[in-house]
């Protein structure tokens, strides 16, 4: 990890070495915030490793005793003939020591940064470093290159990475590095066991009515091979009942068959008080390769997904969302499939790569997709009756434009990486009384789908 910051019109780097816990003893999840540091000049100090930081009560205090007594030990010298000077065998004069501490003061407010406004510290991580890298199939490797987007591809959505509450105040992390999210002790609690930390429960992905508490509301295409899809979606902040529930919108990439092997790329935000401790919609991505048993998980919480951008921070609460009645915000997201490596690659807004998914992470996607999703999902932890957690705005499909949550321009990937229209767009809800859907097309929206819903209602005791 390498921290650059302007000083005196020279940039200092601090480079850092991870450290991390192995809290299950077969697979590392969870980063350390302790570090090593490599001092790149003589005289520079320890640094913490987090591009947000909370300061610190010791730090005031210790600059103010250092500003009281650089007023009181220049006199004293002075007035004992240099005595401590003699001892140390180097003199400050006072205004060059006051002018010293000044700096040092300035350089720990540029380094000790406050938490962003959703309480998250993002450290940044050397890119080669992050958790992907763990795997022995990257060791000693680096991120490669961006691939060649898929013809077609002509961007009309957001033109900034800002969209996330940590980055507004125009915080970015160092070229060569990657911001990732810091996983505290109490995400690790707040999970049902330290095994599934970071991982989706095990489920029937099937959409039916025995879903294991899984409810969805979702448009899908089938019959035919995928390279890819994308898809601009409406972002909300729905009401989730409880910390054992979620409520996500997302794109899923699929294939094999809907047993033991089944293999999935997902990608879209989600609302998540168990994985994040809060109630802010933030920005995901999932893989699994065996039906969310033993492989995959969110964001970089396992060696899977290799992030290249150090704008973008996974996990991380975006901003702004849309308002009932009010202004409305999406974020576009492509996912497609390398054609000369084979790896999948994530796209957000216009044009700004985040990275990608190696292809020997999965079986059945190694060659192509058989079917692609678009669309809501919550979990409903009631045994008797249903869950008040709200899907997308939380207001079923019929409401519309400004009411209800929507996907829009859906499009897929074929096997010569063309981005081409839906043909055969189905629309499905397993639970229509809780959460809903409705499909449609026109000129500007193309494949389009309102969705969602209140959950428990009249209509849904």
């Amino acid at each position: 990890m390498c921290w650059m910051e302007l000083m005196g019109g020279v940039f200092l780097c601090t480079k850092t070495r991870r450290k991390w816990c192995d809290f299950d003893h077969r697979r590392r999840q969870h980063q350390c915030t302790q570090t090593q540091t490599e001092e790149t000049r003589q005289g520079s100090f320890s640094i913490m490793s987090c591009r947000w930081c909370k300061i610190s009560p010791v730090i005031p205090i210790f600059v103010f005793y250092l500003l009281v007594s650089s007023s009181v030990s220049p006199a004293y010298s002075l007035e004992t003939g240099n005595q401590h000077a003699t001892s140390t065998n180097q003199t400050l004069r006072p205004e060059e020591e006051l002018h010293k501490l000044k700096m040092i003061r300035a350089h720990l407010n540029k380094l000790n940064k406050p938490a962003s406004p959703d309480g998250d510290i993002i450290d940044c991580v050397e890119s080669h470093l992050q958790p992907a890298f763990d795997h022995p199939k990257l060791k000693g490797k680096r991120p490669l290159d961006p691939p060649a987007r898929p013809s077609g591809h002509n961007p009309t959505g957001m033109v900034t990475e800002d969209f996330q509450l940590w980055s507004m105040s125009g915080e970015s992390c160092p070229e060569g590095t990657v911001p990732i999210r810091r996983t505290t002790q109490q995400d690790m609690l707040r999970a049902s066991s330290f095994r599934r930390f970071g991982r989706k429960l095990r489920r029937h992905v099937r959409r039916d009515t025995n879903s294991n508490g899984h409810e969805h509301a979702v448009g899908y295409v089938t019959g035919d091979q995928y390279y890819g899809a994308k898809a601009s979606i409406n972002v909300w902040a729905p009401k989730v009942d409880n910390q054992y529930e979620f409520s996500l919108s997302q794109m899923w990439v699929i294939s094999g068959s809907f047993g033991d092997d089944l293999n999935t790329i997902e990608a879209g935000w989600q609302v998540s008080p168990e994985l994040y401790g809060d109630n802010y919609p933030r920005f995901f991505t999932y893989w699994t390769s065996d039906a969310y048993q033993a492989t995959g998980c969110y964001n970089l919480l396992c060696s899977g997904f290799v992030q290249t951008n150090n704008r973008i921070a996974i996990g991380a609460a975006i901003s702004p969302t849309s308002s009932y009645n009010g202004g409305q915000f999406d974020i576009s997201l492509l996912v497609w499939k390398d054609p000369k490596h084979g790896n999948w690659w994530l796209e957000f807004g216009s044009g700004v790569l985040v990275g990608y998914w190696p292809s020997f992470l999965f079986t059945h996607l190694r060659d192509h997709a058989s079917m692609v999703q678009f669309g809501g999902e919550i979990v409903n932890s009631r045994t008797n009756g249903h869950t008040s957690t709200q899907m997308g705005s939380g207001h079923f499909a019929g409401e519309g434009f400004g009411k209800a949550s929507y996907f829009r321009n859906l499009q897929v990937v074929d096997w010569d990486n063309n981005l081409i229209p839906l043909s055969n767009l189905r629309v499905l809800a397993d639970h229509p009384n809780c959460y809903d859907i409705q499909g449609g097309i026109n000129r500007v929206w193309g494949n389009y789908f309102y969705y969602g819903g209140p959950g428990r209602n009249v209509r849904c005791p």
